[in-house]
């Protein structure tokens, strides 16, 4: 399989088309048959793969960066009668099990992102049904502000996956409907067990859309809920926007090398391991010279969040990602001082929001993380927040011998204690600390300082401390140790233990994708030669086996 790229930009879509008037956009699913990510499939009815995933997902994060002026998005369809169809059932049912999880995954972290815009960047987003809205294609919508549905007498929303595909709307739907927009419950079993779907005035009343609207009335009333939410934003519409140029990147048999970030890959041990370098000198003097795609938080991410995709996608065999960062603390704390001082400006807003979502995909990646804390590595403020989402952090006591650098250390910023919430809703350090809240307050303290081994390790900032002598043999083992267990069991592990605490919407649906998704994706009666997602539109009925298990 050819490697998946995730970046692209506008002039290289073939599935949605921007348009802009003042500060409303309006983003049109417009998908091409023919421009599917792989061959054997036609994206009918504007049906989507991860390929058209990729280009939303580009387009919603150039919304953020480029056009502070937009205030409100809109979503609609481009094509006559149909919104969406959902995911292309031809591609679901070729593709492998692990193709299949992390294109709903990465789908659904898509439609987070499209809610945290229109909650945290003041850029709401409206979805305009006009036609069918099936499956994915409603879930599209859901992620949305608001819907409004065309009551033309053939427009309709549906979640149809378990009568038709015997599978779930597995990238949140079941779980939207309820949590989000509190449809009642035995409403919305027979809704997702209905596959024609509802329409008119019934999807007002069951909460599955907020409006209808004559066909007479439909372009007035979209364009009068889009000024509506435009007029409520804090976005500066006289601020320019910052272009999110191509990343820099160069791919070997071994790895990638990006200007902050690198990979090596180690095939035979089943490890990659993921450095990010800290910026070579201190932030911009100004805002205005900061606001560019070279401004290191940003380049980071934005490099950092493609090196983790590309390990997802298409290096599935690499179960151990061993975290490293490199420079110095001090200039990585510097940029988080700019970060602090400048949350309130809209850009900078953006770039905070970035790494909190950046840093919840490295939640969600289901592979083992283990962050290696050595002399000259500078795992401070935002960067210190990869130690703590790492499975494990293991520290070296002192400095190596003929290593002129000073012994290792962690820093704190103020960042670590609010800026970047995982799914439930805690910082990492109160989820490190959830049975011990005093050590969130007794790491508060130390802002700013330099935490060596000892005083790392009895604050409860890194999981284990070596000296120089037992670091090299106890750091292989644990690694080979590591990388020797099932996979299965690591991803069910690692992913009930790194989300403690409350239950929010995004962990519950991140959740069920690990596990209900996972093995219903996996069963006979979805994937078997006889299975629904096998035989769907030959005509033949699929075969199920009834016990439950």
């Amino acid at each position: 399989m050819s490697r998946i790229d995730f970046q692209t930009e506008p002039g290289r879509y073939r599935h949605w088309r921007l348009r802009f008037d003042g500060a409303v956009a309006e983003l049109l699913m417009d998908v091409d048959p023919a421009a599917g990510l792989f061959e054997g499939y036609e994206l009918k009815l504007n049906s989507y793969d991860l390929g058209v995933d990729i280009e939303l997902s580009d387009a919603i994060q150039r919304l953020r960066f480029e056009h502070p002026e937009v205030g409100a998005v809109v979503l609609r369809s481009a094509k006559e009668n149909v919104f969406c169809a959902g995911a292309n059932i031809r591609m679901l049912g070729k593709a492998t099990h692990g193709h299949k999880v992390n294109f709903c995954k990465f789908t659904n972290e898509t439609r987070c992102s499209i809610e945290d815009a229109t909650e945290h960047s003041g850029q709401t987003w409206i979805c305009a049904v006009n036609g069918t809205a099936a499956g994915g294609g409603y879930e599209l919508a859901v992620s949305c502000d608001s819907i409004l549905l065309i009551d033309d007498r053939r427009s309709s929303v549906s979640l149809p996956e378990t009568p038709l595909l015997a599978v779930l709307p597995g990238t949140g739907g079941l779980t939207r409907i309820t949590d989000k927009r509190r449809v009642r419950r035995d409403r919305a079993d027979v809704f997702c067990s209905t596959e024609e779907g509802v329409r008119g005035k019934r999807a007002v009343e069951w909460r599955l859309v907020d409006e209808v609207v004559p066909p007479s009335a439909w372009e007035a009333r979209i364009r009068e809920r889009a000024d509506e939410a435009a007029a409520r934003s804090d976005r500066p519409r006289a601020a320019t926007g910052v272009a999110l140029t191509p990343l820099t990147r160069r791919f070997t048999d071994d790895g990638v090398a990006y200007g902050f970030v690198t990979i090596a890959c180690d095939r035979a041990a089943g490890r990659a391991t993921v450095t990010v370098a800290a910026p070579a000198g201190p932030p911009p003097a100004t805002l205005e010279a900061a606001r560019s795609a070279g401004f290191w938080p940003l380049q980071a991410a934005r490099e950092l969040d493609d090196a983790i995709l590309h390990l997802r996608a298409n290096e599935p065999a690499l179960g151990l990602l061993v975290l490293r960062t490199e420079g110095a603390a001090a200039q990585v704390l510097a940029h988080d001082a700019f970060l602090e001082a400048h949350q309130g400006d809209w850009f900078i807003r953006e770039v905070r929001l970035y790494w909190k979502r950046l840093l919840k995909r490295i939640d969600m990646t289901s592979r083992s993380l283990v962050a290696l804390v050595e002399p000259g590595s500078c795992f401070a403020g935002t960067l210190a927040e990869l130690a703590f989402a790492a499975d494990r952090s293991v520290m070296l006591d002192g400095a190596r011998a003929g290593d002129n650098r000073p012994p290792a250390a962690l820093a704190l910023s103020p960042l670590n204690f609010g800026a970047y919430p995982m799914a439930n809703g805690l910082t990492r350090l109160r989820a490190r600390f959830w049975g011990e809240p005093d050590s969130v307050g007794a790491a508060q303290a130390r802002i700013g300082a330099a935490i060596e081994a000892g005083e790392a390790d009895a604050l409860g900032l890194v999981t284990m401390v070596f000296d120089e002598t037992d670091w090299d043999d106890e750091v292989r083992i644990m690694l080979e140790e590591r990388a020797s267990f099932s996979p299965d069991a690591l991803t069910g592990m690692e992913a009930n233990l790194r989300f403690v605490g409350p239950e929010t919407m995004e962990t519950r649906i991140f959740g069920r994708l690990t596990a209900w998704q996972n093995w219903i994706f996996q069963r006979a009666n979805a994937v078997g030669e006889t299975g629904a997602l096998k035989l769907y539109g030959t005509g033949v009925q699929p075969s199920y086996d009834k016990a439950r298990v």
